[in-house]
């Protein structure tokens, strides 16, 4: 076994509490020891994501073998996944220290650490007991920094948060209960192997677990009906925070993919079918209600919040194909969503420091408002669609790969309207934020109470480095997207392959010899 494969959830498992306890009245040590330790798993992810390019690997703990025991399985989607979140975490938690925003509580550090954690077993597990587990722990810590640095509209948010998301943990419990009782395993490549010798009219039960998980793993993904918590979460979040919550919208996308895929998905008669005929209508419906909201937006963190649950609809719309063209498209475009949002957050955070609020309307300009300007122009074409970033490809080949006659005429009404609108959603807010004279913004600003410290100056080079890092990973999925389509490919066939996927973790040709 690769003892590698375990070690990014190893290394912040033990990080987590060393920062909590030890460390959390330091905040220069934790700083030290947090950054060292997401750039070490950073590092990891790379590794393992040259590790990934044959055949999936599995990882026994405790030597038990599959499926009595708890097992990791690195494959390329799951490689993939893992280096996106330590990347993207690498670059928020960069902006958090310069910006100052992780002395805003003394256990950011310990919680951003067991996030990861939680996000990389979730992408590693080869369990769906276990992703539960990590899904608790990603959403524990997510708690935590929801409602880091405090305030009334923060607590409301993050009460609504917790709230939504142990009723979908309380649904998840009953889903893996039916599901236990009916098949006698939780284990992905177990349940894969034992649900194709079920005939349709015995699997009454497999329907509604595959259903309770589906519902479950749409409320992560934030998909209509139950995206009513991510506007609300994702705008009165601390922007960093938000920036990181990018990913955690793709945990719900990622298990749909994973399950309903090997478990629940093509080939598999009991449940063939289901899950796409729910998801398609859900997702048209979501990239709808985003398209809305970013053109009736009103503040900036809303309208960048509207424009990830419009970014999830496009997402799970191709998703929704469960076809190997189709996933293809989705995985670049997930790639490309979740850095585009990280980069607007980001941008929002150094912007709205120095407005003092996120209304828009005119103001007085800001320090550095042409860089800022430049930068929101690229992040908000990126999220939009336009050219020349990744953007443009990715909602390109999502409309390629849904030409089937049933689906064409709603995905690409609904992927072109919504990016119309989105479009000219983010056109005003740009022409609000930077571009209105200044006379005008001196006009409406309330003088600025004696007690009110001053905006801050310039922002220094760590603090727009994470934003302008994850603005040219936009632009390097744009110049590599052939590579890189190659590469998402291999990984869709991997996906795909449920007899390879069962043999290698339960194992099967070794015991045939």
């Amino acid at each position: 076994m690769n003892h590698w494969i375990i070690a990014p959830v190893i290394l912040p498992a033990l990080l987590a509490p060393i920062l909590g306890f030890v460390m959390r009245h330091d905040m220069t040590l934790a700083r030290v020891f947090s950054l060292a330790g997401t750039v070490a798993l950073t590092a990891m992810a790379i590794g393992l994501f040259v590790l990934a390019g044959g055949d999936p690997q599995v990882y026994y703990l405790g030597d038990w073998p599959a499926p009595f025991g708890i097992v990791l399985v690195l494959d390329r989607l799951s490689a993939l996944m893992v280096l996106i979140t330590t990347v993207l975490a690498l670059l928020v938690l960069i902006h958090a220290v310069a910006t100052g925003w992780d002395a805003r509580g003394r256990h950011f550090h310990a919680l951003f650490q067991f996030q990861l954690m939680g996000i990389v077993g979730a992408f590693l597990t080869g369990d769906i007991f276990n992703l539960f587990v990590f899904f608790e722990i990603l959403l524990i810590a997510s708690y935590g920094l929801m409602i880091h640095s405090g305030g009334p509209e923060r607590m409301r948010a993050g009460l609504q948060y917790v709230v939504i998301n142990l009723a979908g943990s309380t649904l998840f419990l009953f889903a893996l209960g039916v599901l236990y009782s009916t098949t006698g395993t939780l284990n992905i490549a177990d349940l894969a192997q034992r649900l194709q010798e079920v005939p349709p009219g015995e699997a009454a039960l497999v329907r509604v677990a595959a259903m309770l998980l589906m519902i479950v793993f749409g409320l992560k993904a934030a998909l209509f009906p139950l995206q009513f918590w991510l506007p609300g979460t994702y705008a009165n979040a601390p922007a960093p925070v938000a920036a990181l919550f990018a990913i955690m919208t793709k945990v719900g996308a990622y298990a749909i993919l994973r399950v309903h895929t090997l478990v629940f998905g093509p080939g598999i008669e009991a449940t063939d079918g289901m899950a796409g005929d729910w998801l398609f209508p859900a997702a048209i419906v979501t990239i709808a209600i985003g398209a809305i909201g970013v053109l009736g937006a009103r503040r900036l963190m809303p309208l960048i919040a509207f424009s990830v649950l419009g970014s999830m609809g496009t997402l799970m719309v191709a998703v929704s194909a469960f076809s190997p063209a189709a996933t293809t498209a989705a995985l670049y475009y997930l790639v490309h969503s979740t850095f585009a949002a990280a980069a607007l957050f980001l941008l929002a955070d150094l912007v709205l420091a120095r407005r003092r609020e996120d209304w828009l309307r005119a103001r007085p300009v800001t320090v550095q408002n042409g860089l800022f300007a430049a930068l929101f122009f690229a992040a908000a074409i990126g999220m939009a669609g336009m050219p020349p970033l990744s953007g443009f490809l990715g909602k390109l080949l999502v409309l390629d790969a849904l030409r089937a006659p049933g689906a064409l005429a709603w995905a690409w009404s609904a992927v072109l309207v919504g990016s119309l609108m989105t479009i000219v959603g983010f056109a005003r807010a740009g022409s609000m934020l930077f571009w209105k004279s200044t006379a005008v913004g001196a006009a409406v600003r309330p003088p600025r109470p004696a007690d009110e410290p001053e905006a801050p100056g310039p922002a220094g080079v760590a603090q727009v480095a994470p934003t302008m890092a994850a603005v040219a990973v936009l632009a390097l999925l744009a110049a590599f997207a052939g590579p890189l389509m190659n590469y998402l490919e291999g990984t869709t066939a991997q996906l795909f392959d449920r007899e390879g996927y069962i043999s290698t973790v339960l194992n099967t040709d070794a015991e045939l010899k």
